[in-house]
């Protein structure tokens, strides 16, 4: 994808709005075609999410139902949508990315980049893990159930129960870079970051007890040890930018001009 040259100020609105439709034209083109592929790997994804319910199966009733004729055709259309708008993240992100960048400052600009060069991989890594989580999840919630009964699961149901997993692993190991984000832009101190850690680190441990349902507790440090390791790094990275910032600010040219006053007198 060629980048574009940023419009000079007081571009026409023709221009912009030509800008934007070019832009949303291929941003529409890439999610097309990430919705095709996606519908082609549908049904290995449903086969995917599928195996927690096989699991079940094997010691009792269980099975994933439709609640309609065109229940399966649905389902996969979704599965192909949702992985077409992944799959074609990085175009729409960067078309998005590109029309509002002339409007933002250099600075903007470089923390605008860096919190999505650091944002996607953390999302991709944590809703990896959330995909290979959801099975233990979904084992320990039907174990409710007593032995006699059986599961029996709305597909689409399911599935939104595996996507809201997914995503919200995703989330938690985003979280960090949008704290060094906010702190980058003024809005979030370090020493509030500081002050917040006994919150941050409970949180984190109930969000992995729940998240990992296997009965050892090592589990558990496995996923919290990554998480409290990305909070403590992004309020390391936040110290360190307020420590700059306030370094930059006590050598103003105002601060350097009373000096040399100084100095001369």
């Amino acid at each position: 994808m060629s980048a574009t040259v940023a419009p000079p100020a007081g571009m026409p609105l023709r221009t912009h709005v030509r800008e934007l439709r070019q832009r949303a034209t291929r941003a529409t083109v890439a999610i097309v075609l990430g919705v095709v592929v996606g519908f082609a790997l549908s049904g290995t994804l449903l086969d995917i999410v599928r195996v927690p319910i096989e699991q079940i199966a094997a010691t009792r009733d269980a099975s994933l139902n439709y609640t309609s004729i065109t229940g399966a055709f649905d389902l996969r259309l979704r599965v192909a949508l949702i992985a077409g708008l992944a799959l074609s993240s990085p175009v729409w992100i960067a078309e998005i990315f590109g029309f509002v960048a002339p409007g933002l400052t250099r600075r903007e600009k470089r923390y605008m980049f860096g919190f999505f060069a650091a944002a996607l991989p953390l999302f991709l890594v944590g809703a990896a893990f959330g995909l290979a989580l959801f099975p233990h999840m979904v084992e320990l919630l039907s174990s409710f159930a007593a032995a006699e009964d059986s599961t029996v699961l709305d597909a689409s149901t399911y599935v939104d129960f595996v996507l809201k997993i997914v995503v919200l692993c995703g989330i938690a190991f985003v979280a960090p870079v949008l704290l060094v984000l906010l702190n980058a832009l003024g809005i979030l101190p370090a020493r509030t970051i500081a002050r917040s850690w006994r919150w941050a680190v409970v949180a984190i441990v109930l969000f992995s007890a729940i998240a990992t349902p296997a009965a050892d507790i090592l589990s558990m440090f496995v996923v919290a040890i990554p998480l409290v390791a990305l909070f403590a790094g992004a309020w390391a990275v936040a110290a360190a930018h307020d420590r700059l910032d306030a370094r930059r600010k006590s050598q103003t040219p105002t601060s350097r001009g009373e000096a040399r006053v100084r100095t001369h007198g």
